[in-house]
């Protein structure tokens, strides 16, 4: 799906994060020129990406304004859900283009047609395949591509180094190998905060796609295979709960991903599966990034971790042509140019180069490239109530609430009783 649209295919969903965040503001009044855009929390260099785009917009168009909330991950999904229909939200909002989260709202009729826009800008030009294909699964044009975010295996170089790892992990048994080298010299091989459920959740779906493969992961995701009749399926959770109980720092449950991550930057743990948002906050963090590599999660399958993020104009907004604007202003290659690699290492416009700067910001041009495909998170690939059911299941596994053999059909009996 990636390996032959190369870096530009993933740039151009991934940069655009940058740009459409701003100040803080609501849904409310204002004239036709005032814009409300609800985004997630932004770090130092993402916040600063930001304001100066949005400065950049007000000053080429006098008496327009834009105003941004930030909110965490989950309070921003709270916040969609209970706005949807209603008209009480924000003009546009960022958000992921899964069909279990993005979808969830274009099918609660909150995102609207951008089809004449993309007439208009010829956004459609704009963008790479691979970033058009997420808007337009659901029919119609929905969103604005802003990101394509790859996840992968953040590794300290001088841990590995100390532990007498010479080579990053290329299968799933060297990266085991890896982890219990990290224990015999004292070393926690990798963090996470079980608190926020979707930080553990990347291992659990890195496990799925090592053990399942992807026709089969794919197939367990979209609810045509069936959980409790999968084998990789047993395996998958009964390697999560081992990976739970050896080789993840004390205490992850009763942590959040921020807290983890500390022990990362600190040097008190060796590898973080994470995201190319990453490259940033090891930087802002107080870390060398240089002490730094990137490593796929070893899955066996050639495809990458990962996900989409766009931008959708409210179909209750009554400044759809406002938005639309700041979106086209917020894409364009000059402006990308500026912020690339405040979000991601690449830009979702096709013409705009590869971030410099930061030395991990080189690593993932390469490792998109050598991607086959995307396998998506579970929360993006899972409904709502599904993705909650999925969570407690990993949770209940992880603290021994539930045999990883039982968890296959635990999973299988919700499905089967909310088809």
């Amino acid at each position: 799906m990636l390996k032959n649209r190369t870096r530009a295919a993933a740039a151009a969903l991934m940069s655009a994060t940058v740009l459409l965040t701003a100040c803080g503001g609501g849904s409310g009044g204002g004239g036709d020129e005032e814009l409300t855009v609800w985004m997630l929390t932004l770090e130092p260099t993402q916040k600063e990406a930001v304001e100066q785009v949005v400065a950049a917009y007000e000053e080429a168009n006098p008496g327009s304004t834009v105003t941004v909330e930030e909110r965490a991950v989950d309070a921003h999904k709270d916040a969609l859900r209970q706005v949807a229909g209603t008209d009480a939200g924000p003009d546009v909002y960022q958000y992921w283009m899964g069909p279990g989260l993005g979808g969830e709202l274009v099918e609660a009729g909150m995102s609207r047609d951008l089809s004449d826009y993309y007439d208009q800008y010829g956004w459609a030009d704009r963008f790479s395949e691979a970033a058009m294909s997420n808007v337009t699964q659901y029919g119609g044009m929905m969103g604005v591509p802003w990101v394509v975010q790859g996840e992968g295996l953040f590794y300290n170089k001088e841990l590995f180094e100390q532990a007498g790892i010479t080579a990053p992990p290329t299968t799933y048994d060297e990266l085991v190998a890896a982890a219990d080298q990290l224990i015999a010299a004292g070393t926690t091989p990798i963090e996470f905060g079980g608190t926020v459920n979707w930080h553990v959740m990347r291992l659990l779906d890195s496990l799925l796609e090592t053990g399942c493969g992807a026709e089969t992961h794919d197939a367990l995701k979209a609810g045509e295979a069936d959980w409790s009749a999968e084998a990789c399926v047993d395996d998958a959770f009964t390697e999560l709960k081992t990976w739970g109980d050896e080789y993840v720092n004390d205490g992850f449950m009763g942590i959040s991903n921020d807290e983890s991550s500390q022990l990362f930057y600190t040097g008190q743990a060796a590898m973080a599966l994470e995201g190319a948002w990453f490259n940033a906050n090891i930087a802002e963090n107080g870390m060398d990034p240089s002490t730094v590599g990137i490593v796929p999660f070893p899955t066996g399958t050639g495809r990458l971790y990962g996900f989409a993020e766009g931008f959708y104009v409210n179909e209750s907004s009554d400044r759809a042509d406002e938005a639309a604007k700041f979106l086209d202003f917020a894409t364009s290659t000059d402006v990308q140019q500026d912020v690339v690699g405040a979000f991601s290492p690449l830009s979702p416009n096709t013409e705009v180069a590869p971030a410099t700067g930061n030395p991990l910001h080189e690593l993932w041009p390469p490792i998109f490239d050598e991607a086959t495909g995307l396998y998506l998170n579970g929360d993006q690939a899972l409904s709502l109530d599904a993705t909650t059911e999925y969570w407690r299941i990993q949770n209940s596994v992880l603290t021994g609430g539930l045999a990883p053999a039982d968890a296959g059909a635990e999973f299988q009996k919700y499905l089967d009783a909310n088809a």
